[in-house]
């Protein structure tokens, strides 16, 4: 069968095996530009009639459709077929450039208007009219990512051209004058936002939308500097002139305790500078503090909308240089008030330009690198003073000054509770200063007395409650019996047995009772909580919908997850299962230790075994050991033998991972135990598994190997094939931890050659990583880094940062052994900080030995002696040595065990 092409996005054309067809004159080309419109489906003959003749055909109408598709059938190796009243064109998606155009939106497969050759036709105006939509999109969309990119005037350009076709598009206008604004050509981005205006009163008697003026306009989210604002006048001189006097970006860490006025400083220094940064102030709460911090992925959209990107991408290294991108040509002020941590604030921060960062944390943040910290502390005796006096007025505090002090004293000259206290004082003018400092000389009283006071916010919650329907009254309550825990907006149709009930949570949310915080995210603020609860009667059938509809949500994530237990084998995780586990992660968290407290012993290990894949998978050990030790509990207290074989088993794997070997054999034991008491072969292979990885750890090596063949018999048994993967591998473990390269070799190949022939690519990096290992171990360091790399191509696609680190550590190694000190050394600082972070002590020593004989090598003979100082101690703490020699001595050689659906 010939080749052919048709192409629709510009003159009508057609191709024969690469030769161009003459389609002859208007009414063969309208016959089969409507085919084509309609590939592989019927089209009647009356609507090609329609189509050739409109309004008057001729007596021969339709036999001179039959001539003319005759004579494209010839030209077009037969593609048109005769069907009852009507004729098919036949042809594939490849072969049409409208269908690849709707497949991947690319607009390089336009070469002009659509269909431009052929006379105007109502038959082809709908798909014109959506198929320009869809172009113009595209083209905004390749626009706006080249402006981000810093190519403003070939976009600039580009835009104009459009602009002319389409001159009341306000998104060309927007991207117009946002690309201008970037460049620095603000004069020219103002005259582009007056012209829109023009052409959109001339020609539809409208204004321009607020997306367009918000293109132009820069944005301003600093909330108000504090009119009393009081001291620290030396350190707020010292930051203006730091963030304001560069030319690249400056990030200052204010941290101290809570009430010490971090946010006031910042946003204090911010409000000063706002001349220095023309292109606006943008604040952000990261909420550091709470139960449940923001997510870096869900704040970089909050930052990227700011400053005019709307077309997202879907992960948070994209997003990340996506937001650098936008900010290197730019001069902003950020203040991210209250954040958590390093790893949260780092994807927010730009990389080049003249932007400034004022960060608020309650803890340092030593591991943010390039930084200004900056400690506060409390109020010295002088402005603490005058804070106070600022607020109740000088007089009162002049006319007792030993009552003053003892306040000052009392409030630890904490600025915000010296705020509260003067309020109290401020709107009590009867009280004397002496009154509060008798009352707040009683410790006990003490933190009721500096506070805002629950009654006066009980009774305006209670105003608001009281407004409410009887429906959304009771959601309300219920709500507070959920603690405090961020949930998804279904939550609130389970607690009032509704399959939905978005109408009360919008009207909760209308009457600020409950508040969005991210996407689909809602809250109860812990004083609405407290109210809430407070009205609240103990209601098991409510938390119980909701933990079981949440259950079924996460075991439908984890039936995507790359492990296998007794759900469904995946090989690559999906990438919907896991966005929803790292949105989800706190919440589950949550909802175990609500099931617990709560009494639901079945949903408590449940939940907690359906997100052991994903913990295994992001390296969350600490959540993983804290819901499963409560999982533990709960799966015994409720006689689930099962349940408790499944949690053990994955205790004794996050325990293998902490270098917690007695723990881990126990663990391993005991599953092992109750999976055979079941008759589970399958869950007894992978306890068995995982008991061969621990005893070969310890050295114990036949025993090791016993498990291992054991294991493989059950996996054989079951015909689990991705079960025999992972066993071949601890086997040839075994062997290599023996010094016998020849049958570790052959296992590691088998376990290559299985998973490769079942499609088990986490599985087939594993074996190509041991494989490298081996060649390694034979000196053959090209063949050693070949197969590394082949490893680590695959981490990175199933995005398991987990075995990336450890790969990339392999790699360090093999790159000092081959002399290539500065990759080492960048490799190997990167794997030690991370398993330090969590927690592989077994694997910190590793490293900390390698750059150790690194620095030995460099002859730097000091930092060699620190490293090789603290591989010593962790060895001493683990309580045993090196025993197979490879850089991974704790890897994920078992699989994770989860539960299946209720």
């Amino acid at each position: 069968m010939a080749t052919v092409a048709f192409r629709v996005l510009g003159p009508l054309e057609a191709e024969v095996d690469g030769r161009q067809v003459a389609l002859g004159g208007p009414k063969p080309r309208l016959l089969l530009a409507t085919l084509l419109l309609r590939p592989n489906t019927a089209v009647s003959t009356d609507v090609l009639v329609d189509v050739l003749w409109p309004g008057s055909p001729p007596r021969s109408a339709a036999a001179n459709v039959r001539t003319y598709v005759h004579g494209l059938r010839r030209l077009l190796d037969n593609r048109i077929e005769h069907r009852p009243g009507g004729y098919l064109l036949r042809a594939s998606p490849e072969e049409i450039d409208l269908c690849r155009f709707e497949d991947t939106r690319d607009p390089d497969l336009w070469r002009g208007g659509f269909l431009d050759d052929l006379p105007p036709c109502d038959e082809f105006e709908p798909t014109r009219a959506r198929v320009t939509e869809l172009w113009l999109a595209a083209r905004e969309e390749r626009l706006r990512a080249g402006i981000d990119r810093g190519e403003h005037e070939p976009a600039i350009a580009e835009l104009r051209g459009l602009l002319s076709e389409h001159p009341l598009r306000e998104e060309l206008w927007q991207l117009l004058i946002h690309g201008l604004t970037a460049s620095g050509r603000r004069a020219d981005a103002v005259a582009a936002y007056t012209e829109a205006a023009r052409v959109l009163r001339a020609e539809l008697d409208t204004t321009p939308g607020p997306e367009l003026l918000a293109a132009l306009t820069p944005v301003c989210q600093l909330p108000r500097d504090l009119p009393d604002f009081t001291g620290r006048d030396d350190l707020v001189g010292e930051l203006v002139g730091l963030v304001s006097d560069r030319d690249s970006p400056t990030v200052v860490v204010l941290s101290g305790p809570p009430g010490v006025g971090k946010s006031a400083v910042a946003v204090r220094v911010a409000h000063l500078t706002r001349a220095a940064f023309p292109d606006g102030q943008l604040h952000l709460d990261l909420a550091g503090t709470a139960p449940t911090p923001r997510r870096p992925m869900d704040v970089l959209p909050e930052l990227l909308r700011a400053v005019g990107v709307t077309d997202l991408p879907r992960t948070l290294t994209e997003r990340a240089a996506l937001l650098r991108s936008a900010l290197a040509s730019r001069r902003m002020c950020l203040v991210l008030d209250d954040a958590c941590s390093a790893a949260q604030v780092a994807p927010l921060l730009p990389g080049a330009g003249g932007s400034s960062v004022l960060v608020t944390s309650r803890v340092m943040l030593p591991d943010l690198v390039g930084t200004h910290p900056v400690e506060l502390d409390v109020l010295g005796e002088p402005e603490a003073t005058s804070l106070l006096a600022g607020i109740v007025g000088a007089a009162r505090t002049n006319a007792e000054p030993d009552s003053a002090a003892a306040i000052l004293r009392f409030c630890g000259r904490l600025p915000l509770a010296i705020r509260v206290a003067g309020t109290r004082l401020a709107h009590r003018r009867g009280w004397t200063l002496r009154t509060l400092a008798d009352r707040l000389r009683d410790e006990r009283r003490r933190l009721d007395e500096l506070s805002v006071g629950d009654l006066a916010v009980r009774a305006s919650v209670g105003l608001s409650y009281a407004s409410l329907p009887e429906d959304a009254a009771r959601a309300f309550r219920l709500l507070g019996l959920l603690g405090p825990v961020r949930w998804p907006g279904w939550v609130v149709g389970a607690l009032l047995d509704r399959d939905t009930a978005d109408d009360v949570l919008d009207l909760l949310v209308d009457n600020h009772l409950v508040e969005l915080v991210g996407p689909d995210r809602y809250r109860l603020h812990d004083l609405l909580r407290c109210f809430a609860a407070e009205l609240s009667e103990r209601d098991d059938k409510a938390v119980d919908r909701v933990l079981s509809r949440y259950l079924d949500r996460a075991a439908a994530a984890a039936a995507g997850m790359p492990y296998f237990g007794v759900l469904p084998v995946v090989s690559d995780p999906d990438g919907d299962a896991v966005e929803w586990f790292d949105a989800e992660r706190h919440t589950g968290v949550a909802m175990v230790s609500l099931a617990e407290a709560w009494g639901f012993d079945d949903h408590a290990w449940r939940l907690a075994a359906t997100f052991a894949p994903y913990f295994d998978l992001r390296g969350h050990q600490d959540d993983w050991r804290r819901t499963h030790v409560r999982a533990l509990a709960a799966a015994r207290r409720c006689g689930d033998r099962r349940g408790e074989a499944i949690i053990l088993r994955n205790l004794g794997q996050v325990a293998l991972y902490r270098d917690e070997y007695p723990g881990a054999r126990a663990a391993f034991t005991t599953a092992h135990e109750l999976f055979a008491e079941l008759r589970d072969d399958r869950g007894a292979a992978v306890a068995l598994a995982g008991l061969g990885s621990v005893l070969r750890i310890l050295g114990e090596h036949d025993r090791a190997l016993d498990r291992c063949h054991a294991a493989l018999g059950l996996f054989a048994r079951v015909g689990d094939r991705h079960g025999e993967a992972v066993v071949r591998l601890a086997a040839g473990s075994v062997w290599l931890a023996l010094g016998c390269l020849a049958p570790a070799g052959r296992w590691f190949t088998d376990a290559y050659e299985l998973c490769a022939a079942i499609g088990d690519r986490h599985r087939e990096a594993h074996a190509l990583k041991r494989i490298a290992t081996l060649h390694q171990r034979r000196g053959d360091l090209r063949a050693a880094r070949d197969h590394l790399g082949r490893a680590l191509t695959i981490f990175h696609e199933l995005d398991d940062e987990h075995c990336v680190g450890y790969t990339n550590q392999s790699l360090g190694e093999l790159c000092l052994r081959s002399g290539e000190l500065t990759a080492a050394g960048d490799l190997l600082t990167t794997a030690l900080a991370r398993h330090h972070r969590n927690g592989d002590r077994r694997s910190e020593a590793d490293v900390a030995e390698l750059l150790a004989s690194l620095h030995e090598t460099r002859g730097d003979g000091v930092e060699a002696r620190r490293h090789a100082a603290r591989a010593q101690v962790i060895r001493a703490l683990i309580g045993t040595g090196r025993t197979d020699g490879s850089p991974e001595n704790a890897p994920r050689t078992g699989p994770v065990i989860t539960a299946s659906s209720p």
